[in-house]
């Protein structure tokens, strides 16, 4: 029960939020020019929509992703962490 009313109650803090369920790299999540700023399809190990306006994605090999090609794309904000993660920020 106490489970239940603390999801509810975060869900209700942060209503953007999507729950956390890692997925397989799927074209559908990233725009094909996304996709291949990223370093392609193959570059990818995981995908997740974290909110409404922010994807988070696990490269194989960070040194092919393309900051620039991003920004042309339509990405509005690109964060690098380590271990070849990348938050797209996607929306304003």
């Amino acid at each position: 029960m106490f489970e239940k009313l603390q999801r509810a109650f975060w869900k209700a803090l942060t209503p953007d939020l999507i729950a956390e369920t890692l997925e397989a790299p799927t074209p559908s999540l990233l725009a094909a020019d996304v996709l291949s700023a990223l370093g392609g399809a193959e570059n990818l190990k995981s995908q997740q929509r974290v909110a409404l306006t922010r994807v988070r994605v696990q490269l194989q090999d960070a040194g092919r992703l393309d900051e620039a090609a991003l920004k042309a794309a339509g990405v509005a904000g690109v964060m690098v962490l380590s271990g070849g993660v990348v938050h797209l920020i996607t929306g304003l």
